[in-house]
């Protein structure tokens, strides 16, 4: 009787390793995608944020569990696929025009194939609980009093998906239209660009692959519409953190959320296919660059150190320009002598509680003429209380021709080698600006302290000025 051999036992291992081995980095999950039947009552995003808000103010728990039987329904808009989003989702309440989002902490990773853009999914409520978590509206299962995730194994008892995927549509969006409500929503930025000293020169940053970069890469984007900001947020673990920031201007779109801190706007891509910053038509604003000086001169061209101005009142007189091109609010004299204390009597200029859109001010000195003499210097200090998202700018304008009406139709160049003051510099530092070198302008012009914010919280911060000083040898 003829026998077969037996299969070698080396044979047998390489089989069984092999046969372990899937064909992609993730195994595929078997979804039963048939109609889901909800059963209990639906509420909106938005009810269940102001439940949420109710129990707050009633009885001061930072968390509510919800133990009826409710649900929400919303699309997904987050993905994990390329490794910018961890056991998370982020829903929203429609495709398009949403009104309000929400993230689910789940301990699952990855998601996307669960969980995919676009997906239609009913959150269901009861046994859940739901919190304010990194400044967001977010549910998972109570830790205590936080938010935890919800297991893998129960992840679709409590997040049940809908056979309906949709297109999302970025909602469209100034930076300074965003707001709490549409956190956890997908925007869409248009003309907009990453700030130059990022992207220009011979070493372009990368999206979170810098050395300094832990946890999260965080990245300026400027709009060219408006003077306004917001940060770019990568995950060190991202696929694409190594890549270069786009260096170009155009559109952006994203999940509009919180830093992890919960403290400053971000907004987050899933994929670098929602970068398309490729226009070389940047709006970088014009320069002047002489550098910086290695001393002040010695003779005093211009002084002003604001001693002589009235407190509470706006700044005037010594050929001062005080210019407002929006809003209400003024470059003022003060006095302070608590932790945020003043230099004698400063100048300053904010928009707290101005109740305006827009408030931009400037000031401006008279008119100098750098052909009488050469090696100019310019020397201030700057502080701030919270500047947040306001900003202030040193600028130099060659052809204003000293009419307050025309400041806006003037040519205005940055003067970039100033040291201003940034938010998250102490409130009770003063910074000098540096020598700033002016000695490599030519004819007549004017110098200009530019401040931009408004009534928006986010944007409502205040600078202070002094001891502005121009000399030459």
């Amino acid at each position: 009787m003829k026998r077969s051999n037996p299969l070698h036992p080396f044979i047998i291992l390489f089989i069984l390793v092999f046969a372990c081995v899937a064909d992609d980095e993730y195994e595929v999950p078997v979804i039963d995608d048939a109609q889901v039947t909800i059963t209990g009552s639906e509420i909106s995003i938005i009810s269940l944020k102001q439940a949420l808000i109710q129990e707050m103010q009633t009885n001061g728990n930072q968390v509510l569990t919800i133990e009826t039987d409710l649900y929400v329904t919303g699309y997904v808009i987050s993905s994990d696929e390329q490794g910018n989003f961890f056991e998370e989702i982020m829903i929203q309440d429609e495709p398009a025009d949403p009104n309000a989002g929400l993230r689910i902490k789940i301990d699952s990773n990855p998601l996307f194939q669960s969980y995919e853009i676009g997906r239609k999914v009913f959150v269901k409520l009861s046994g859940l609980t739901v919190g304010i978590d990194n400044g967001q509206l977010t549910i998972g299962l109570r830790d205590g009093n936080r938010i935890g995730h919800l297991s893998e194994s129960r992840m679709f008892d409590f997040v049940a998906r809908d056979t309906i995927v949709a297109v999302i549509e970025a909602l469209p969006r100034l930076i300074s239209e965003l707001n709490e409500d549409m956190l956890n929503t997908y925007i869409r930025l248009n003309d907009v660009q990453f700030n130059r000293d990022l992207v220009l020169g011979d070493r372009p940053l990368t999206y979170a692959g810098e050395p300094g970069d832990q946890f999260d890469g965080e990245r300026t984007l400027e709009s060219c519409t408006e003077n306004a900001t917001i940060i770019l947020s990568t995950s060190t673990f991202a696929d694409f953190k190594s890549q270069e920031l786009a260096p170009g201007k155009g559109t952006i779109e994203g999940i509009f959320t919180y830093n992890f801190f919960g403290d400053e706007f971000n907004i987050v891509v899933n994929n670098l296919s929602s970068v398309q910053l490729d226009s070389p038509d940047r709006c970088d604003p014009l320069e002047v660059d002489c550098g910086i000086a290695s001393n002040p001169g010695n003779i005093i061209l211009f002084s002003e150190f604001f001693e002589t101005m009235v407190e509470g009142e706006p700044i005037n007189g010594n050929g001062w320009t005080n210019f407002i091109e929006s809003g209400t609010e003024t470059w003022e004299a003060f006095f302070d002598d608590g932790a945020n204390g003043s230099l004698g009597i400063s100048a300053r200029m904010g928009a707290y509680m101005s109740g305006d859109d827009s408030n931009i001010g400037w000031l401006i000195t008279p008119e100098i003429n750098f052909d009488q003499q050469e090696n100019e210097v310019l020397s201030f200090k700057t502080s701030n209380s919270f500047a947040d998202g306001s900003n202030l700018e040193l600028l130099f304008s060659p052809d204003w021709d000293g009419n307050p009406e025309t400041v806006v139709l003037a040519t205005w160049k940055l003067l970039s080698s100033a040291v201003i003051v940034q938010d998250d510099d102490y409130f009770g530092d003063w910074i000098f600006s540096g020598n700033i070198d002016l000695s490599c302008i030519e004819g007549t012009g004017h110098i200009a302290w530019k401040y931009a914010g408004s009534g928006d919280p986010d944007f409502d911060g205040t600078y202070e000025l002094d001891e502005i000083e121009i000399s030459r040898e």
